[in-house]
């Protein structure tokens, strides 16, 4: 068994700590922060000051690994973030009836709640687990390192304490010193890819009045317009989220901080106008956030690790723009496959960096392809070019077999080349656009004119 001293408390931190204790091994959490997610949560949520966390109040939507990982290493958490609000949406439930069962199907789940109930649920788990100590308020300022052909981290500095460690996890999210502390050290420099995403968000958070009405009908989650998206997230204890995504040299998008004209602006699409006409009560201000990017830290090179003793996961790992929700998602099956082989990484970590690189680094590159589509989409408000993709998309909501592909892909399952690349997939899409023969890719949000006209001169 191994001691193990994780560095950061968030999601990552905290599963990889309670999956390396259930294991057996001796873990020690080191986390800035003194405060904990609680019982309170929408106190939490709505007025805990999270700086490094920027993201913490942005909408979330778990996908299906989230579920698998909890409910195979953690089903106590799994209930209990259930229990604290979360609910499942099954892809196939936007059909109201599910077609015949395949393998697979089960996992095509959506968790819907806001990231604070998973953090509580965690952290209750973590403060019941007797291998793992969490040390709140305790900043690591360094990394103790052994001289070697790769050095060797041996722990970590906390104050004037040095904790020894066989294996140092680096869960310290996307602003982590450990790739500054190994270069100021002499190591090789951690292998970062990292892609400037030149799009902006701003959610805002409702929740349903408990005598008011709750259902906005049969209504896509997402819409779009040439230079922007909006969508809705469903979340638990009656709360969602409204959000706009555009271009970061949108002029209007200062203008959209106004709750007025971010209401006004959210009224134009199909998705988030249903949702808006139940007259719901405003939960927050309109919340910003942009300088994004999609950042890849390996901490091996051509020449194998650059340090041992040490891994990294989550954001320290793998830090991608939330478009597509894949980061807690990653974050939990990178602690998943920690935890299980912490020994043998403990001794030389160059099975976790291969595993990485099969495992999570194609998700990186398919994230990174599909900002930069959507960044030129929104910066020139291009319209609509492949029909047949379109007609993919479309076809999706009306056909099982093609939303079972779209699940897939989207759960992070099977790459979009093998989900919809089986002849079934295509012969479904082909019978559709037969069906619908007039069918032109097509956006449903307003048009520029409709959307300058809602902006304060």
């Amino acid at each position: 068994m191994a001691r193990v001293a994780v560095i950061g408390g968030g999601i990552s931190g905290l599963g990889t700590a309670l999956m390396l204790g259930r294991r057996g091994h001796t873990v020690t959490l080191f986390e800035q922060d003194a405060r904990q997610a609680g019982e309170d949560l929408n106190r939490d949520f709505f007025h805990w000051d999270r700086p490094r966390i920027p993201q913490a109040v942005q909408p979330h939507s778990f996908l299906a690994p989230v579920r698998t990982v909890l409910l195979t290493e953690t089903p106590d958490v799994y209930a209990d973030l259930l229990a604290r609000g979360a609910r499942e949406y099954h892809d196939f439930d936007w059909f109201g009836e599910h077609p015949p069962h395949r393998a697979g199907d089960e996992d095509l789940v959506t968790l819907r709640t806001r990231r604070i109930v998973l953090e509580a649920a965690l952290t209750a788990a973590v403060r019941r687990e007797r291998t793992v100590e969490v040390r709140r308020g305790s900043r690591v300022r360094a990394l103790t390192i052994e001289e070697g052909r790769p050095a060797r981290v041996t722990g970590v500095q906390v104050g004037t304490e040095t904790h020894r460690a066989d294996l140092v996890v680096d869960a310290a999210g996307r602003r982590s010193p450990v790739p500054a502390w190994l270069i100021a050290a002499g190591c090789r420099p951690p292998v970062v890819d990292s892609h400037r995403t030149g799009i902006a968000y701003l959610c805002r958070w409702y929740r349903l009045r408990a005598d008011g009405p709750r259902d906005p009908g049969r209504v896509q989650t997402g819409s779009a317009a040439p230079f922007a998206l909006a969508g809705v997230f469903p979340s638990d204890n009656d709360t969602f989220a409204v959000h706009l995504v555009l271009s970061t040299g949108d002029p209007t998008r200062g203008a959209l901080t106004d709750p007025a004209v971010f209401e006004a602006a959210a009224r134009r699409f199909p998705a988030t106008a249903a949702w808006l006409g139940l007259d719901p009560e405003p939960q927050s201000a309109v919340l910003a956030m942009g300088g994004l990017d999609n950042r890849w830290t390996g901490f091996a090179d051509d020449d194998g690790p650059v340090v041992t003793g040490l891994v990294n996961t989550g954001d320290s790992l793998i830090h991608t723009n939330p478009t597509l929700g894949h980061g807690v998602a990653l974050g939990l099956r990178a602690a998943q496959h920690i935890a299980t082989h912490a020994d043998r990484i403990a001794a030389d970590p160059i099975g976790f960096h291969t595993w990485t690189a099969q495992a999570l680094r194609p998700w990186f590159d398919a994230q990174v392809t599909a900002d930069r589509a959507n960044e030129q989409r929104l910066a020139e408000s291009s319209p609509p070019s492949d029909r047949r993709a379109a007609a993919r998309a479309a076809c999706a909501f009306d056909d099982p077999v093609v939303m079972r592909a779209r699940a897939q892909v989207r759960h992070l399952l099977r790459p979009a080349d093998d989900a919809y690349g089986t002849d079934e997939v295509d012969g479904r899409v082909t019978a559709w656009l037969a069906a619908h023969p007039d069918f032109s890719p097509q956006y449903d949000g307003p048009t520029r004119d409709q959307w300058d006209a809602l902006i304060p001169g």
